[in-house]
C-alpha cells in the first residue's frame, strides 16, 4: 500500500517531487505509525464490510477501524463479532485484493483472544486492536490479552489505546491519570502503534459539541488535555508515542454562522473555484483547520467516520518542498554542532539544534506521505485525489 497510490503513476510524477513509498502491514512499526493517515471507522455490523473495505482500499484509505463499541448498539456485539468472522474470512478469500491495515476495536480485553482464535487462518489480515476508555488500570488487561492472542496466532499484533476517560479530563485527575498511562504503554511500548484521542467522550463530560465552525482547539477544556497528553506522551526525546488528531464530525453544514476559514486565493490559482466551494459546503474549511492545528500541536493523522474526510487529511500530511528542504538543511552532517542558517527559500531561520527533531519527524513524514514539487500545493493534491 502507499498514499495516494490510488491515482494515475504520471499524475504522481507530476505533483511529487519524492512519491509516497510503499509498506506493508509488516512494515516496521515507526513506518507504520507515521502512515495511519486517516483512519477511517466503520461499524463491525455492515452487512457488505468486505465489499466496503476493498472499496475504501481503492481510494486512497489506508487504515481502518471496524468497531464494535460506541458505533454499535450494545444488543448488536455478538452479530457484529460473527460478521467480523464472515467478513474477514471472505476478504482471505479474495487473493488480489488490496487492503487497508485493519483493526477492531473491542469492548473488553476477553473479546482479543476470543476474536483472533475464531478469525483462524485469515487473522493474517489484522493489523491490531484498538482499546476503548484506555487508563493503567483498564489498559493493563487489554495490553496482556493482546500479547496473549499475539504469541498463540503467531501473528504481529499492535494496540492503539483511545483516551477518552473522564479521569483524563479531569483537573484533579489528569496528571496522576497520565503517568499511570504512561507506565501501562511504556511497558508495553513495541506493541503500542499510536495513541487516538476521543475528543467526543471528553465532550460528553460536560455536554458539549463543538459546531462545525469550531476546531476542538477553540474548546478550551478539550485543547487543555490535547496539550497535556502530548506533553506528557507525544515528546520527540524517544519517551514519547504518534498521538493521532481527533474525530471531525461533520459532512455537511446547512447554515453558517461565521465566515469559512478558507481562502479564496490558493483556490484562483489553481483553477479549483468549484473545489472550494464544495469543501465548505461540505464543512471541510473546517475540517481542513483542525487538520492544520492537529499538526502544529503534535499530532499525526486522525480518526475519521466519513469517508470525505480522508483526502483533506493525506493531502495536508504531505511534506511540501519547503519543508523538505528546511529539513535536510538542518540534519546535514557537516551541522552536527549546531549554528543558524538562512533556508534554502530565504525566508526563514533554520537553527540546527533546536530544529532537529522537527526535521527528523518531517523526513520520517516525507517517506510515506512524500515530498510535494515545489509548485504544487495542498489545492493541487486535493483535486487530483478526488474521483473523476
Amino acid at each position: 500500500m502507499r498514499h495516494f497510490g490510488h491515482i494515475a503513476p504520471e499524475v504522481r510524477q507530476r505533483l511529487f517531487h519524492q512519491e509516497p513509498r510503499e509498506f506493508t502491514a509488516d512494515s516496521a512499526a515507526r513506518l507504520l505509525s507515521a502512515g495511519l493517515g486517516a483512519t477511517l471507522y466503520s461499524p463491525a455490523t455492515r452487512p457488505r464490510l468486505a465489499d466496503d473495505i476493498v472499496k475504501q482500499a481503492g481510494l486512497g484509505v489506508v487504515s481502518m477501524v471496524l468497531c464494535l463499541e460506541d458505533s454499535i448498539d450494545d444488543a448488536d456485539v455478538v452479530a457484529g463479532e460473527e460478521n467480523l468472522v464472515r467478513q474477514f474470512a471472505d476478504l482471505a478469500s479474495r487473493q488480489d485484493a488490496q487492503l487497508p491495515l485493519l483493526f477492531i476495536r473491542v469492548r473488553h480485553p476477553e473479546q482479543i483472544p476470543d476474536l483472533v482464535r475464531r478469525l483462524g487462518p485469515s487473522v493474517r489480515l489484522l493489523s491490531g486492536f484498538v482499546l476503548p476508555k484506555f487508563t493503567e488500570e483498564r489498559g493493563i488487561p487489554f495490553l496482556e490479552a493482546l500479547t496473549g492472542a499475539e504469541a498463540a496466532s503467531g501473528r504481529r499484533l499492535f494496540a492503539m489505546p483511545v483516551l477518552e476517560s473522564p479521569e483524563l479530563l479531569y483537573r484533579e485527575s489528569r496528571v496522576e491519570s497520565l503517568e499511570g498511562i504512561l507506565r501501562a504503554v511504556d511497558k508495553y511500548r513495541d506493541r503500542v502503534l499510536a495513541l487516538r484521542l476521543g475528543v467526543t467522550d471528553f465532550c460528553s463530560s460536560y455536554g458539549l459539541r463543538r459546531a462545525p465552525d469550531m476546531t476542538a482547539y477553540d474548546v478550551q477544556i478539550v485543547a487543555s488535555v490535547i496539550a497535556d497528553v502530548v506533553n506528557m506522551l507525544g515528546r520527540a526525546d524517544g519517551t514519547g508515542f504518534t498521538v493521532t488528531g481527533p474525530v471531525w464530525e461533520y459532512f455537511r453544514v446547512p447554515e453558517r454562522m461565521f465566515k469559512p476559514m478558507l481562502r479564496s486565493s490558493p483556490f484562483l490559482e489553481g483553477q479549483a473555484v468549484e473545489l472550494r466551494e464544495r469543501l465548505i459546503e461540505h464543512a471541510m474549511d473546517g475540517l481542513l483547520r483542525e487538520i492544520s492545528l492537529d499538526q502544529a500541536n503534535g499530532l499525526l493523522g486522525k480518526t475519521c467516520i466519513h469517508p470525505s474526510h480522508v483526502l483533506p487529511v493525506h493531502a495536508l500530511s504531505v511534506v511540501s518542498h519547503e519543508e523538505f528542504s528546511d529539513a535536510q538543511d538542518i540534519l546535514r552532517p557537516d551541522r552536527g554542532g549546531g549554528g543558524v542558517l538562512r533556508s534554502a527559500y530565504t525566508n526563514k531561520m533554520n537553527e540546527v539544534k533546536p530544529h532537529r527533531a522537527w526535521a527528523e519527524r518531517t523526513l520520517l513524514r516525507a517517506e510515506v506521505f512524500g515530498v510535494a514539487n515545489e509548485d504544487v500545493g495542498f489545492v493541487e493534491l486535493l483535486a487530483a485525489g478526488i474521483p473523476g
